[in-house]
């Protein structure tokens, strides 16, 4: 075997490492997640699945890390079409609201969900989930900040509707998966909306 398919072969291992990590914690919850039912579910051994990131905190951290992408490549990333202004925040909220309504995770919004398990335990996955938190609230209010430029006054501030939007989309996810209310997101997205000077 060439050291170049051993290195894909490497990487395709690690990467359904990640994914399956990433599924179990979202029900779980991080600190639930065990090298031996990973293996398990795996057909591997414990030394195979933990080897990749050389320790247990390394693999929780890589989850963390994969579930951010999936979320920046479902919410953010659409967004590269559009200029800064009230359409952008639209389409921001929209694919927000749908991804909560059309999770990838079989638990729901991973980032409410280890807000809430890591919110009181410091350590180092609290202090990564915090720096994604900060980053995303920042990015929300810079987006609120350029939408308002097309919106009547006055304008409450762009940090306070931030708060209220991540408030309401925790709310949307606990009515989607502890509910099951079907009609949470269409409600959730008006109110939403409307938070943010758009309807």
């Amino acid at each position: 075997m060439s050291p170049r398919s051993s290195f894909a072969d490497a990487a395709r291992t690690r990467e359904r490492i990640v994914r399956l990590a990433v599924d179990e914690a979202s029900r779980i919850g991080l600190e639930g997640l065990t090298i031996g039912s990973l293996a398990d579910r795996l057909g591997m051994s414990k030394a195979g699945v933990v080897g990749p990131f050389g320790s247990r905190e390394q693999l929780q951290a890589a989850a963390l890390e994969q579930a951010g992408q999936i979320f920046r490549a479902a919410v953010i990333a659409p967004l590269a079409e559009f200029p800064p202004g009230a359409g952008r925040l639209t389409r921001l909220i929209d694919g927000w609201v749908e991804y909560l309504a059309e999770c990838p995770f079989p638990g729901g919004c991973f980032v409410t969900a280890a807000s809430t398990e890591l919110d009181g335990r410091p350590g180092v996955l609290r202090d990564r989930l915090a720096a994604v938190a900060v980053e995303w609230r920042a990015f929300l209010a810079a987006e609120v900040a350029a939408a308002q430029a097309d919106l009547p006054q006055p304008h409450r501030s762009p940090r306070e509707i931030a708060t209220v939007l991540i408030g309401t989309a925790m709310a949307i996810n606990e009515e989607i998966q502890l509910l099951h209310d079907s009609s949470a997101a269409a409600r959730g997205r008006a109110a939403m909306r409307a938070v943010a000077g758009l309807s």
